[in-house]
């Protein structure tokens, strides 16, 4: 099988995390800060040392780092948490349904309205546009940083510096650049960073974050016991309780652990090197097929790439790669908004994503793949 459905999650998953996930669940596995004995405190401390990697990654202090289900819960924890009624909000126009179902969903309830800005052209295009979008009662500018389709990216560090210069809060959906670009919540002004663990982390599923900027408490959008203040009818107004109610998912945090390790130790730097490597190797061969339409953002490289093959629908392309043991995935991948922005046609697209357990010749197998595809088609026609 080749798998190059990274973008959705990555796989396979480090030997590190099973490792951990198996000896929590058979060692340790107590419910954290809940009972005073040993296997309480050693899940705690497990968690505990999980948001002391995550903060180190993301420049931020260990107990701004709040665990969610995922990354789209994280998102509407922020994004409902922090904006308040009657509000303006920003998005881009490449951003994914965590983002704008969510805001959406607050000009319904929340008598809030939004407007994209473009995601289009250079750094000082995309903050003009953002500039000639923001009103009197513009609170927040919530954005992705790389999109899911392609490997477009926005440039989230002066989008930070502008919410600070315009006083808006600023939430980043973090969930395909996480891990594979350089992200630090205190230099780029980030209120809430959101992202999911099963990623360019390369953690377990089910598991996300919130990386808190500074320790600003919004409304409370889930509540439950939290291990402190028993007593009292409310949330705790600290980090990371706040957002935090009931049992952790201990066993995947864990597992998150493991893949922090692995990934500190393998480096950031030289993943994103080895992927980009890889994403221009296969980019080539596409363009140079005029059966084969990529959806391609010249201002970038990176992991994941959009296309379509002539005459032949993206389900039909994705069952047809599926049939030779090559996993990729068809339609407009929770994206509406990115797929109009790009300028794709109906049905969506194929999209293939790199991981850093891909090879060339993988790649060269997919592309092969699909010239066979395309000929078989010819011969129908």
């Amino acid at each position: 099988m080749i798998y190059l459905d990274n973008a959705a999650t990555t796989f396979p998953k480090p030997l590190a995390v099973s490792d951990e996930i198996c000896k929590c669940i058979k060692k340790y596995c107590g419910n954290p800060g809940r009972s005073s004995h040993i296997m309480s405190i050693k899940s705690a401390e497990k968690i505990f040392e999980a948001r002391e990697l995550i903060g180190e990654m993301f420049g931020a202090d260990a107990e701004n780092v709040v665990f969610t289900y995922n990354a789209t819960y994280a998102l509407n924890i922020a994004i409902k948490g922090y904006i308040g009624n009657n509000s303006h909000i920003l998005i881009s126009d490449i951003e994914h349904n965590a983002v704008l179902r969510p805001v959406h969903s607050m000009s319904l309830h929340n008598n809030c309205s939004y407007d994209t800005f473009s995601s289009e052209g250079e750094d000082g295009q995309i903050l003009e546009s953002i500039k000639s979008k923001i009103k009197q009662s513009t609170s927040a500018i919530v954005c992705t940083h790389m999109s899911n389709i392609c490997s477009r990216r926005l440039p989230i560090k002066k989008i930070g510096k502008l919410c600070k210069e315009y006083g808006l809060t600023f939430i980043v959906d973090g969930s395909q650049s996480a891990g594979l670009y350089d992200i630090n919540v205190k230099d780029m002004f980030i209120d809430a960073l959101c992202i999911p663990s099963h990623k360019s982390l390369y953690g377990p599923q089910g598991l996300g974050m919130i990386i808190f900027g500074d320790g600003r408490i919004g409304k409370s959008v889930i509540e439950g016991g939290t291990g402190i203040n028993s007593l009292e009818l409310t949330m705790p107004d600290v980090l990371p309780e706040a957002y935090e109610a009931g049992t952790p998912s201990t066993p995947l945090i864990a597992g998150l652990s493991g893949a922090l390790k692995w990934l500190k130790a393998l480096e950031t730097e030289r993943i994103r090197a080895y992927e980009e490597d890889l994403y221009k190797h296969i980019l080539q061969k596409f363009n140079s097929n005029k059966n084969i339409k990529v959806y391609d953002d010249k201002n970038y490289f990176g992991n994941t790439l959009l296309f379509n093959v002539d005459t032949l629908s993206p389900n039909a392309v994705a069952r047809e790669l599926d049939k030779r043991g090559i996993c990729v995935r068809s339609g407009y991948h929770c994206a509406p908004l990115a797929h109009k922005t790009m300028g794709v046609d109906f049905g969506g697209g194929v999209r293939l994503s790199i991981g850093i357990y891909n090879t060339k010749a993988e790649l060269n197998t997919l592309y092969d793949a699909l010239e066979e595809i395309i000929k078989e088609k010819d011969k129908q026609a």
